[in-house]
């Protein structure tokens, strides 16, 4: 096993983040599936700012980056306290612009940890985004993270004819020719998902994004408990196993800290291994929260966690050849 290393950046990156941030609430339940009754008092309950694109911004921010939000807030009490926290994070700027209304969601958190989300994105789902403010915000980015909100998509393909790398976490997929989140699919250059409704394994699903979308250059598959799987244009295929150093209380939000840090880590380094490893790590620690969105690590304590607890690792191929050491995540305890 290679040692994780998570170097220092020698340059602040300028990343626009563009997708939905809403005020969540995370409820403790007693156990999955509810059983109805008039009324249950919950284990916990934790309330923030969070969604795709504000988790994302702020764990990049926290790593030090130049973060460029462009998001749509409403000026009801929602949105006053999404702006709120925004600005205390540095992240409210011209490319926060104004809707109807805020986008809201409950999330409802088991004691292993899984969760039930309940989006309610209405609100900005019908938004038309000025396509001459997202422009303004991605001029001399180094990397465009496009999520695959409503509001964002007919704006995909003005992005990428910028000629700015795009990475994309489009979530639950099952199919390669998923009509919703083609635009993401064909500009992106770095494709995020999780396994759980894939309908192959995921190192075939690599291969498979790599042989349909031939801009994608790094593609990689969140395994929730077994980690991630990276597969890489060149043939490569990485896996770390998941750890979790502080336990595991709510898994809300980990495939976007998977996602951000790889990002960051990748960036700085172009060392794929220690990035998908990193993610690792980052999401681990961030879901032994109750609302892991307000904790971040910064890069030396990410660094600092990494010597007490390495993610183990092992590669692959994808594309048919030497197989070397890899352990396929199916087989791994």
């Amino acid at each position: 096993m290679t040692p994780m290393t998570v170097r220092e950046p020698s340059l602040t990156r300028k990343v626009m983040v563009a997708g939905a941030v809403s005020f969540y609430l995370s409820v403790g339940v007693p156990e999955f599936p509810l059983r109805y009754t008039p009324k249950c008092t919950p284990r916990w309950t934790a309330g923030g700012v969070s969604g795709a694109a504000g988790h994302i911004a702020r764990v990049l921010r926290t790593f030090g980056e130049d973060v460029r939000l462009c998001t749509v807030v409403g000026r009801d009490p929602v949105g006053v306290e999404i702006r709120a926290e925004l600005d205390r994070g540095g992240l409210l700027g011209p490319g926060v612009i104004e809707g109807p209304g805020s986008s809201m969601g409950v999330a409802l958190v088991a004691p292993d940890g899984s969760r039930l989300g309940l989006p309610h994105l209405e609100p900005v789902n019908g938004v038309t985004y000025p396509s001459d403010v997202m422009d303004s915000m991605a001029r001399d980015a180094d990397l465009l993270v496009l999520t695959n909100a409503k509001f964002v998509r007919p704006l995909v393909g003005p992005m990428a004819r910028l000629g700015v790398p795009i990475a994309v976490d489009v979530h639950l997929i099952a199919d390669l020719d998923d009509e919703y989140n083609r635009p993401w699919l064909q500009a992106a250059e770095i494709i995020f998902c999780s396994h759980e409704i894939l309908p192959c394994r995921p190192e075939l699903w690599v291969q498979r994004i790599f042989d349909r979308y031939p801009r994608c250059r790094l593609t990689c598959v969140g395994l929730g408990s077994r980690g991630a799987l990276l597969g890489i244009r060149d043939g490569r295929l990485l896996w770390a196993k998941a750890v979790a150093p502080r336990g595991v209380v709510n898994t809300s939000g980990a495939g976007d800290a998977l996602f951000a840090t790889f990002l960051h880590v990748w960036a700085h380094t172009r060392d794929a291994a220690s990035a998908l490893r990193a993610a690792v790590l980052h999401a681990g620690w961030k879901i032994g929260h109750r609302l892991p969105v307000t904790a971040s690590l910064t890069r030396v304590e990410l660094a600092d966690l990494a010597m007490s607890h390495p993610p183990l690792s092992t590669s692959g191929r994808w594309d048919g050849g030497s197989p070397g050491t890899v352990t396929p995540y199916w087989a791994a305890g």
